[in-house]
């Protein structure tokens, strides 16, 4: 009997270690080059917690992902835009972020933000803007105008590389021609169909992954690019110049938010605090070459950070915020895409 009692009681102390051991995980989603090491290796010291990196390279391929019940991840991190549509459809958890200890280092323009508005759901990253890049030494353009990109002269026809979701394409092409974002409208959508399918007669890739690699090779001379993104390609040397067209380029802010299905919530929660610190943050923010919204953080950037082109945009070129779309005008959305690639 003692030692049926003894197996017991060590099978019962095994069970609970594991439990113990499984708790000490953490599983984020995140898009691609966005997950620096460094600092998962900084959080892993502190906390002891083991954390796993998985990528994606669109907020479209997060949301289809998340729909079709994919489990296992306990921290995603989706744009502005998206966060209202994980909430309505219950992708996404309530994990009280503005009663964390570090949420008082957020900035006040960014606390409580529209697409959270009582910072139940999410917690800081890294917000920039979207434009285009060019290769200055292969192109004679200067990326005054969205016309580049949309309709390029003879020099760059069939080297132009554009996203392969249609979130910032549509979005970029709106603003070119000066449109309204989420439009309802079908002859406003089909003046954007029409100019996406014409622009397909230029381009060499639909690409939302190694932008920077297409222009440094050569295969492409324009090419979509995020602010952050198009700062690392040129800090390896590359020739690569972020534009700023007059039209304008799309803001975003993406977030920390914690799946419905994860199974190490507060594990989660350590990690949203975590990166609530400003040295924490910089590091981010350092790395990835983005904006962040945490109150002390830029004591700790480079001088190059500092005065980075694609970290502070012209104060005469508009940045404008992606909304969340309605059913109606995502569904037009939808159309245009699958007609563009076609």
């Amino acid at each position: 009997m003692k030692r049926t009692l003894s197996i017991v009681a060590v099978a019962t102390m095994a069970l609970s270690v594991g439990m113990a051991q499984a708790a000490e995980e953490l599983f984020i989603y995140n898009w691609t080059e966005y997950t620096p090491p460094e600092l998962v290796a900084k959080f892993e010291a502190e906390t002891g917690i083991k954390v796993t990196v998985d990528t994606y390279d669109s907020n479209e391929t997060l949301l289809a992902k998340l729909q079709a019940g994919a489990t296992g991840y306990d921290l995603v991190v989706p744009s502005q835009n998206f966060v209202p549509i994980f909430v309505s459809e219950g992708l996404i958890q309530k994990v009280n972020v503005s009663g964390m200890s570090n949420f008082k280092n957020i900035q006040e323009r960014w606390r409580n933000p529209a697409w959270d508005p009582k910072q139940e759901y999410s917690s800081p990253w890294q917000w920039g803007t979207t434009s285009f890049s060019y290769n200055s030494e292969n192109y004679s353009g200067k990326g005054e105008s969205l016309k580049e990109f949309f309709e390029p002269n003879e020099e760059a026809s069939g080297r132009v590389s554009a996203f392969q979701t249609p979130d910032e394409v549509v979005n970029l092409a709106n603003i070119y021609l000066g449109l309204p974002f989420c439009s309802e409208d079908p002859a406003e959508m089909k003046q954007v169909q029409d100019l996406l399918v014409a622009q397909k007669e230029h381009i060499v890739a639909y690409n939302s992954e190694t932008m920077s690699d297409m222009l440094t090779s050569g295969e492409a001379i324009i090419t979509n690019h995020w602010s952050g993104f198009s700062r690392l390609g040129r800090l390896t040397g590359a020739p690569i110049v972020y534009a700023y067209p007059k039209e304008g380029v799309i803001g975003w802010y993406d977030s920390l938010v914690v799946p419905s299905s994860a199974k190490n919530v507060d594990n989660a929660r350590k990690f949203m605090n975590f990166m609530m610190d400003p040295v924490n943050m910089a590091m981010l923010t350092v790395n990835q070459g983005y904006g962040d919204s945490i109150i002390g953080s830029s004591k700790y950037y480079t001088e190059e950070l500092k005065s980075a082109p694609e970290v502070n945009p012209p104060s005469d070129v508009p940045v404008i915020f992606a909304t969340t779309c309605s059913p109606k005008a995502q569904s037009l959305i939808d159309k245009v895409w699958m007609k563009v690639m076609q």
